[in-house]
C-alpha cells in the first residue's frame, strides 16, 4: 500500500503556489502590430489595455480524496492482477483442452483397424466386425466429441475474461 503523505504534501504545495498566483494582478498589453501580451509587469513598447481577471481557483478535491488525479489506486492494481491471473488460467485450460482433443483424435484414427477379437467369422469363411469393435469406435468418437465440447467451453471462458 502506498503512503498517503507524499500525495498530501504535493497537494499542499500546489495549493500554496496557486494562492500566490491568484493574489497577483495580470494586465493585457497590445503591441502596435496587434500582438497581445499578458503580464504582471509593464511591457515596453506595448499599450496597456487593462487589468485581466485572475483565473478561477482550482476545484477542490472531493472530501476524503488524497491521491492526485490519474494515479492508480491499489484496488485497481489488485483488480488488474486478478484479471491477469484469471486470463492466464483460462489460457492454460484452452491449451490443455486442445491437447486432449488432439489426443482423442489420434486415438480415433489409430483405432480404425480392428483389434484381435473384434472380428467374428461367418459361415462362408469370411469375417465381420463385431459389437466390441463398434463399442470401441463409439467410445473413441464420444471422447472426441467430449474433448471438443471442453475446448469450446474453455475458449468461451477465456473470451469472457478478456
Amino acid at each position: 500500500m502506498r503512503p498517503i503523505w507524499p500525495a498530501a504534501l504535493a497537494a499542499l504545495a500546489l495549493a500554496a503556489a496557486s494562492a500566490g498566483v491568484l493574489a497577483q494582478k495580470a494586465y493585457r498589453y497590445v503591441y502596435p502590430d496587434g500582438r497581445i501580451v499578458y503580464s504582471d509587469r509593464p511591457v515596453p513598447g506595448a499599450r496597456l489595455q487593462g487589468e485581466v481577471a485572475p483565473p478561477p481557483p482550482p476545484a477542490a478535491p472531493p472530501p476524503g480524496a488524497t491521491e492526485l488525479p490519474g494515479a492508480r489506486r491499489p484496488d485497481a492494481d489488485d483488480a488488474a492482477a486478478a484479471r491477469s491471473r484469471r486470463l492466464a488460467q483460462a489460457d492454460d485450460e484452452v491449451r490443455a483442452a486442445e491437447a486432449a482433443l488432439n489426443d482423442a483424435r489420434l486415438r480415433l484414427a489409430a483405432g480404425r483397424e480392428p483389434l484381435p477379437g473384434e472380428r467374428t467369422g461367418t459361415a462362408g469363411g469370411g469375417s465381420r466386425l463385431n459389437e466390441a469393435y463398434e463399442a470401441r469406435q463409439a467410445a473413441n468418437e464420444r471422447a472426441v466429441a467430449d474433448a471438443q465440447a471442453r475446448l469450446d467451453r474453455a475458449i468461451a471462458a477465456r473470451d469472457a475474461v478478456r
